[in-house]
């Protein structure tokens, strides 16, 4: 779907702000977001036009549906909320991006927030989080874009304060 892709001020690459005020301006597109289909089943996104050569994601999220915990492979990014209500959980940590399967997390790095319709966030190319849809009844849809586009996702496992890498996936397996 193309959206207007408002470019960034000074010419260069979209930053992490940038692309929070694009999510916001595209979350409040009442006939994009009608337009995006959902499934009762399991999430559905369709690809935006993303300002300064960015990802970007209009995605629809069933009553309980999640990501799991992951990054976006060094990438900056944000996300907003046009419909329902997100939970993200996040780690207030920088990871390390290679070398390592498990860690164990220190006391004190868990981050959670709602994010209603109108709401966004920003994050840095470290961030590592989960976002769900925990309604029981409703569907909820945001807007997500990511600089540069995603080199790759890194999926992880948590059990306590244990966070494991359990999954590395490149475009090709999403697209």
């Amino acid at each position: 779907m193309s959206v207007p892709a408002a470019a960034p001020g000074s010419g260069s690459a979209p930053t992490a702000a940038e692309l929070l005020d694009f999510a916001r301006r595209v979350a409040v597109d009442a006939a994009l977001v009608a337009a995006l289909p959902l499934d009762p089943e399991g999430r559905t996104w369709v690809r935006l036009d993303g300002p300064g050569g960015s990802e970007a994601w209009l995605i629809g999220w069933p009553p309980g549906s999640g990501t799991g915990w992951h990054d976006h492979g060094g990438s900056h990014g944000a996300f907003a909320t046009a419909a329902g209500a997100l939970r993200e959980d996040s780690l207030a940590a920088r990871l390390p991006t290679e070398g390592w399967k498990t860690l164990e997390l220190a006391e004190g790095v868990d981050r959670s927030r709602e994010l209603r319709a109108g709401g966004g966030r920003a994050f840095g190319p470290h961030h590592v989080h989960q976002v769900r849809n925990g309604s029981g009844s409703g569907h909820a849809i945001s807007v997500h874009a990511y600089y540069p586009p995603l080199p790759l996702i890194r999926r992880y496992s948590r059990t306590g304060a244990v966070l494991r890498v359990e999954q590395v996936e490149r475009p090709e397996d999403w697209q």
